[in-house]
């Protein structure tokens, strides 16, 4: 926690990626990706549903578990699942320990700014570290009105504003903001002494983070405007099942060179013990 601060400090960028398993953490950890967030994103991007609302604890402590095995330097975040730190302070309290203590993560997430300080009060004085989310939060998607820029006038953005303190003045030791326009993100930067993490929010942010399966082309379809593409993985990918797929078929796969050995004198005794 005190390193990612630093970084705001020294004026470097933080980087952070989605993990949702054990081989991937540890590749991405291996890159040299700062933080790794076990996002309530796997509820799409791994379990299939069309948004985070069905996302339980019980999945969300699965994969952070697996996740933290794979991470050897990288912190590894945690997001709440909906529905798990609203209804009360001791639930809230609850879960982020079962976060910690069951899923080995090295802090929690949770969307929502002011309305949410008392959660993010009572997890602080427990010693967990949290990261605050503002600006879209998909587990209010349907309050929202649907997948759209937060911020936009000047009542919104007020309300960014009051939110990004309140969640400081919490204790949360970072903030992810997602889809919110550049330079209201930059002017909360400025504003806070923890470090931002803009997701759609531009440049300004103290840091970056994407869902690793947008940013490596693993979804065909709807592509966010704030994905940068870095690789066709999804194209790879497919592209090697049809070629082993294809060599199946044809019986060229597995080839000698991929076959274990047995001696002719052991085959021709068996052979004889058949008979």
């Amino acid at each position: 926690m005190l390193t990612i601060r630093e970084h705001k400090q020294n004026g470097e960028k933080i980087s952070m990626l989605t993990a949702y398993d054990f081989s991937t953490a540890r590749i991405f950890d291996e890159a040299g990706v700062d933080m790794l967030l076990v996002g309530d994103s796997l509820g799409m991007t791994m379990l299939g549903y069309e948004d985070t609302i069905p996302v339980t604890m019980k999945d969300m402590i699965h994969h952070t578990r697996a996740v933290s095995r794979g991470a050897k330097q990288a912190m590894v975040v945690a997001d709440m699942p909906f529905m798990s730190y609203q209804t009360s302070e001791s639930e809230t309290l609850r879960n982020a320990g079962r976060l910690m203590k069951e899923g080995r993560a090295h802090a929690v997430k949770l969307e929502g700014g002011a309305v949410v300080a008392k959660q993010i009060r009572a997890i602080t004085d427990a010693s967990i570290p949290v990261v605050a989310h503002i600006g879209l939060t998909p587990q209010s998607v349907h309050a929202l009105g649907g997948f759209k820029v937060q911020g936009k006038d000047e009542e919104a953005a007020r309300r960014l504003l009051e939110d990004a303190r309140a969640v400081e003045q919490a204790g949360a030791f970072a903030v992810v903001l997602e889809c919110v326009p550049a330079r209201l993100a930059g002017l909360i930067t400025e504003m806070l002494s923890i470090p931002t993490i803009g997701i759609g929010a531009g440049a300004a942010c103290d840091g970056q983070v994407l869902v690793y399966q947008d940013m490596l082309g693993m979804f065909s379809g709807f592509k966010p405007k704030f994905v940068k593409q870095y690789a066709d993985v999804g194209g790879v990918m497919r592209d090697a099942v049809a070629a082993y797929c294809e060599d199946v078929r044809k019986g060229e796969f597995p080839g000698e060179e991929h076959s274990f050995t047995i001696s002719e004198e052991t085959m021709a005794k068996l052979r004889g013990g058949l008979q």
